[in-house]
């Protein structure tokens, strides 16, 4: 029998996701293909019950491995955020329309709904709009491994520098 906790985490990421891919907006409406991989690292911190702003070092790697960026991201939560967190490791697939995206293009601001749990091990979902033009879509589930105890539903902005 899977712990309650355990259980209403994979409902939850579940319920996000679909309600998440239901959308429908400017980076959403064009045809994305994979450009390439975002991995971040960081995000040690305390919720604060109503939020959070955790930082991250990142590193864009192109899908046809012959570039790559270094970036400064945080992300910011806001909705229920109760616990503590070690650092933990998020990797998104980058969508766009083109494979070809431009020097600093990632930088900018990614919005969307996220929702993390930890009971020792844990993880979480986050789908992410933004960019230029809001034409960016950060992997829709972002895959995250994390330790720690906490419980984190709500919206969440990533801002990349």
């Amino acid at each position: 029998m899977k712990p309650i906790a355990t259980t209403l985490a994979a409902s939850t990421l579940a319920s996000l996701a679909a309600v998440m891919l239901m959308g429908t907006g400017p980076a959403l409406a064009q045809a994305k293909i994979r450009a390439g991989t975002l991995t971040c690292s960081g995000g040690a911190g305390v919720g604060l019950v109503l939020g959070s702003k955790k930082q991250y070092s990142c590193t864009y790697e192109s899908a046809s491995g012959r570039h790559s960026e270094n970036y400064a991201a945080s992300i910011t939560k806001i909705g229920l955020d109760i616990g503590v967190t070690e650092n933990s490791v998020i990797v998104w697939t980058v969508l766009a329309s083109t494979d070809a995206i431009q020097p600093r293009g990632l930088t900018g601001n990614y919005a969307g709904a996220s929702a993390d749990v930890a009971l020792g091990l844990g993880g979480g979902a986050k789908v992410l709009v933004g960019g230029s033009n809001q034409s960016i879509v950060l992997q829709p589930l972002s895959v995250q491994g994390q330790t720690g105890l906490n419980l984190a539903i709500g919206v969440a902005e990533l801002s990349i520098r």
